[in-house]
């Protein structure tokens, strides 16, 4: 089993900010993920929230592979989703330039019913555009562990 990660080193990553940046949604991307959900293309060139699973990290100019490594995950494959949760606060629209802040609001160490320990790791960005508040996706995952051993006492 690897090495669980020291959880004063998890906690640390708290208000740990990523770059941020500027995105545009294109119209030719908010065609193909409108059309992946199966909906009609909304009015006015809106964009279909579905934009809100990869817009705000590419936009705080961050990576799926750097949130793993951040929270140090031992592997692709030892991340659960817990939640994504999209906030709409105004429509986005297509060949605008929406800014994005990232950062991390929240790192603690569980220790789940069936004895898995899971550091639950929350990410928060935020999108604006010209000062006004557009979305927030808040992102959390689970960084598993394995299980609890004599090597991890209860504390």
């Amino acid at each position: 089993m690897p090495d669980i990660p020291p959880e004063e080193e998890i906690k640390q990553i708290v208000g740990h900010e990523f770059p941020g940046g500027e995105y545009v949604v294109e119209h030719w991307e908010n065609f193909l993920l409108t059309e992946c959900t199966g909906a009609e293309m909304l009015p006015d060139a809106m964009v279909h929230p579905v934009v809100l699973f990869h817009m705000p990290i590419l936009g705080a100019k961050t990576t799926i592979a750097e949130m793993f490594a951040l929270g140090q995950a031992t592997s692709d494959f030892s991340i659960g989703i817990e939640s994504y949760n999209w906030e709409l606060f105004e429509p986005m629209y297509e060949d605008v330039t929406y800014q994005v802040n990232a950062r991390v609001i929240g790192a603690d160490r569980i220790n789940s019913n069936d004895n898995r320990l899971q550091d639950r790791i929350q990410f928060r960005f935020d999108i604006t555009e010209k000062g006004r508040d557009i979305a927030r996706s808040t992102v959390i995952w689970l960084y598993n562990r394995g299980t609890r051993s004599a090597r991890q006492p209860d504390d």
